[in-house]
């Protein structure tokens, strides 16, 4: 009787904890060349204790209620995570319309130089949040998806003050490729073998990269096309995979946590 007591006491003590609990969702706004961004800020708030800052720019849909999901999973109690508004509050291209996403992405594909000057605004206020949110500055990185992809590769490619940029199904081209030369990141980019948006871009990103003097790795993975860490996603060229996204994902922790640590 007193184990089974002192069983529901712990069983209580715990459902308490996780009660109190909670994923917490802060409105990140600033000010860039006239434009209004309009992020959020995801993390755990169960703890105080400060852990690696992660800027997290979501594919080409932006900041939506699927991309807060998706920080929410990734931050879980390990990470604080900025989830970034590459476009402006004003752009907000609606989940399947890729017409809307299209037009949002075209303006930073065609201007690489803007596209690097909002990801880096981006990490600056990244960086301000530790005034107010348990964000270890000592520890910073950037992760993303599909055109979240091509944005943090560029931030690396800026000389960006990270430790690591992790980019899942994004794209690999470059306005310079000098720019490598620049990058002080770790830079770690998975991609499918069968996506045929990005890969036929492998061989000159590789080129790019044996000129950084950073570490990096390219990861291909098997049988997967683009998105494969999108989970509302089934076409022919653009679906999620579920075994793929648990393996990229894994891949990331351990990139990151290498990083941090900084060991190879």
């Amino acid at each position: 009787m007193r184990i089974a007591r002192l069983g529901c006491l712990l069983w209580l003590a715990a459902a308490s904890f996780a009660v109190q609990a909670k994923m917490v969702h802060r409105s990140v706004d600033w000010t860039l060349d006239g434009t209004r961004f309009h992020s959020v800020l995801v993390y755990d708030d169960a703890s105080a204790a400060k852990r690696p800052g992660l800027l997290m720019v979501p594919n080409w849909y932006g900041v939506n209620d699927a991309a807060v999901q998706k920080a929410e999973m990734i931050a879980g109690s390990r990470y604080v995570i900025l989830l970034t508004d590459m476009y402006g509050a004003g752009v907000r291209p609606q989940p399947g319309n890729t017409a809307q996403a299209q037009a949002a992405v075209k303006p930073l594909y065609g201007d690489r130089v803007l596209m690097r000057k909002r990801i880096n605004a981006a990490l600056a206020q990244l960086k301000a949040q530790a005034a107010s949110a348990p964000i270890d500055t000592g520890k910073l990185a950037a992760i993303g998806f599909c055109f979240g992809g091509s944005a943090v590769l560029d931030l690396a490619r800026s000389g960006a003050d990270v430790a690591a940029v992790v980019a899942f199904h994004g794209g690999l081209t470059t306005d310079n490729p000098a720019l490598a030369k620049n990058i002080k990141a770790r830079v770690l980019a998975m991609n499918g073998a069968d996506d045929q948006g990005t890969m036929p871009a492998a061989g000159k990103f590789m080129d790019e990269m044996r000129m950084s003097p950073a570490e990096w790795e390219f990861v291909v993975i098997g049988h997967a096309v683009h998105c494969f860490t999108e989970i509302d996603e089934n076409s022919p060229g653009c679906r999620y995979d579920a075994g793929a996204a648990a393996r990229s994902y894994r891949l990331m922790h351990d990139w990151l946590d290498h990083a941090f640590a900084g060991t190879p």
